[in-house]
């Protein structure tokens, strides 16, 4: 299952641009059932390695701009490296309830994409962006193909080709930062992550040799329409848990450790009892 997930997903990544984060997190939450920040640690270093096999072909071609990718990496850095710090310190349930919005939204914004966007020259406009698009790739692993994308095509004149390889660079660098950091933090299935990537190769791979062929518009369009309905389910479902584990422990019972203790008699107000 590990190894058709892997390429199933890196497939989508070569062809697209998008779902090394947004697609691989939530299937790893609902498909294998593993712990959120497990899950969030494995999704970067699988999204590393695909990245890594999916750019040079990006490069060679000339279709990465390094001058878009500079503003994004100067700001999105330090984004990754506070997002993944706070992983470890929030509930489990608000950290797949948070990762399921953020994929959805992500997802609506890449929708986006189709219609009619107006294109403009203003790059230095990513470099404010690119801190809050590294804060949310180091939380929840998405966030570096779509969003990133979307801001490209709204603040640059890049050509699609260009936008997807900068796109893949710059979640490249954010990656390889934050599987650093999960991996200093423990946070990463190292078992479920090797199966992963045999297929990952093996997709990657395919989608390079095929990319010219398939209308990556259209697998796009139909990416982002699954990723709105996998963000759904896995938000209402964390969100929903989190507030039944909530009611039940407003509503059960205190423990004998928890019930106030009995305050100890005082000797003036509670004279003691008369002897027989």
């Amino acid at each position: 299952m590990e190894i058709a997930l892997g390429f199933f997903i890196a497939l989508f990544i070569s062809l697209t641009g998008v779902g090394a984060g947004s697609l691989t997190v939530p299937l790893l939450i609902l498909v294998l059932g593993l712990p959120a920040r497990e899950c969030v640690g494995t999704a970067q270093i699988f999204a590393a390695v695909v990245k890594i096999l999916s750019v040079p072909a990006y490069m060679a071609r000339k279709q990465v701009n390094w001058r878009v990718f500079s503003y994004f990496v100067a700001t999105g850095l330090p984004g990754v490296f506070l997002g993944a710090l706070l992983l470890k310190r929030v509930p489990m349930n608000l950290v797949t309830g948070m990762v399921g919005l953020t994929i959805m939204s992500i997802a609506l914004l890449n929708l986006f994409r189709f219609a009619h966007v107006t294109r403009h020259d203003r790059k230095g406009w990513l470099a404010v962006i690119g801190f809050p698009i590294g804060l949310e790739m180091g939380f929840t692993a998405a966030g570096a193909g779509a969003v990133g994308a979307l801001s490209m095509m709204s603040l640059t004149t890049l050509a699609p080709s260009e936008i997807v390889g900068t796109g893949l660079a710059f979640g490249l660098v954010l990656s390889l930062a934050g599987s650093g950091i999960h991996l200093a933090l423990g946070t990463v299935n190292l078992a479920v992550l090797w199966k992963l990537l045999i297929g990952g190769a093996a997709g990657a791979m395919a989608g390079s040799v095929v990319s010219s062929s398939i209308p990556s518009r259209r697998l796009r369009l139909a990416l982002c329409v699954l990723l709105v309905a996998i963000g759904a389910q896995l938000s209402w479902k964390s969100f929903s848990e989190m507030y039944q584990s909530n009611v039940a422990a407003a509503s059960a019972p205190p423990s004998p450790a928890t019930a106030p203790a009995k305050p100890a008699a005082d000797p003036v107000t509670d004279p003691p009892p008369p002897a027989k």
